[in-house]
């Protein structure tokens, strides 16, 4: 275990210096001036002294070399810097935006879930070769729409039907239960389509197995060797799977959050790289790869202790 937890660390700080290495140099290689986006953008008809002295200030006058080292230095210290647009430092703003995009993506996550587990355990229910073909074409169809459906496509049918015109639900997200809906079906749907495709045929092939066939010769019942032995084996493969599709719902939320008009760090980020706000998009892709990161680790550790084998 220690050794593993060394591992991951070396890993996850890699993955961070790859991540920040990479903003750096994608941000400076778009065409446009920094110091015009710290004096307003360019429509802010900013005085060529202004903007010297906003270089002189946010070190934008030094070397490509000397900026990426004061960069890394001011991460290891923990300090991301003042945000351009919003002149607050850019940690009290994701510290701000960040509970907000969690919680939206863990009620996603555990609704995909569900939402898989579900169509898998239906699916399975079905009796004799006839009727389990029906029920497979069925999931799989399901399935197959679900994960090819676009966020913003799928958010906005939802918005269409569910609050322009049968009204049961609010257009605008919020914290509240009723606001959290539309945001949540429009993440959750797609991803428990891609995670029931797995699990459901993992729990057709773990009820076709031998230890399932021998449960059922020492008498034990259909539901007893399905919730002891079948969902199991099923899980498996989305507990390995949970960490990229938390990140993948947190990427997701840049188009939601817009889309909802809901305050969160993919709201943040795209407000961020629209004022070309260094500091700010650093911060919040450096954190969102952080949390990406720590679920990983995560997932890695629940698949381990769900199944020994793993780590023998």
């Amino acid at each position: 275990m220690t050794r593993w937890l060394l591992s991951r660390t070396a890993g996850g700080l890699l993955v961070l210096w790859a991540v920040a290495t990479l903003i750096f140099l994608g941000i400076r290689l778009v065409p446009g001036d920094p110091a015009e986006a710290i004096m307003g953008g360019p429509g802010s008809q900013a005085p060529p002294e202004a903007l010297e002295a906003a270089r002189v200030e946010y070190g934008l006058d030094r070397p490509l070399p000397v900026q990426y080292a004061v960069m890394l230095g001011n991460l290891l210290r923990g300090n991301l810097g003042t945000s351009y647009s919003l002149r607050v430092p850019v940690a009290d703003v994701v510290g701000e935006q960040l509970p907000g995009t969690l919680l939206l993506a863990l009620l996603s996550w555990v609704l995909a879930w569900i939402l898989a587990l579900g169509l898998a355990v239906l699916t399975s229910l079905a009796r004799g070769p006839r009727w389990r073909r029906v029920a497979d074409r069925i999931g799989s169809g399901l399935e197959i729409v679900a994960a090819a459906v676009p966020h913003f496509w799928l958010g906005s049918v939802l918005v269409l039907v569910f609050a322009t015109s049968l009204g049961w639900l609010p257009p605008v997200a919020d914290d509240t239960a009723a606001g959290l809906v539309l945001p949540v079906l429009t993440l959750a749907l797609p991803l428990a389509g891609f995670l029931g495709q797995i699990m459901r045929e993992s729990l057709a092939t773990a009820l076709s197995s031998p230890f399932a066939l021998a449960a059922r010769a020492r008498g034990e019942s259909e539901a007893g060797v399905l919730l002891h032995h079948g969902l199991r084996h099923a899980a498996l493969p989305g507990i390995g799977l949970s960490g990229w599709a938390l990140g993948s719902l947190i990427s997701g939320a840049v188009v939601v959050e817009s889309l909802f008009a809901r305050p969160g760090l993919g709201r943040t980020l795209l407000n961020a790289v629209t004022a070309r706000d260094v500091p700010l998009v650093t911060g919040v892709v450096l954190v969102s790869a952080l949390t990406y990161v720590v679920v990983m680790a995560l997932a890695d550790l629940a698949e381990r202790l769900a199944d020994p084998r793993i780590s023998a």
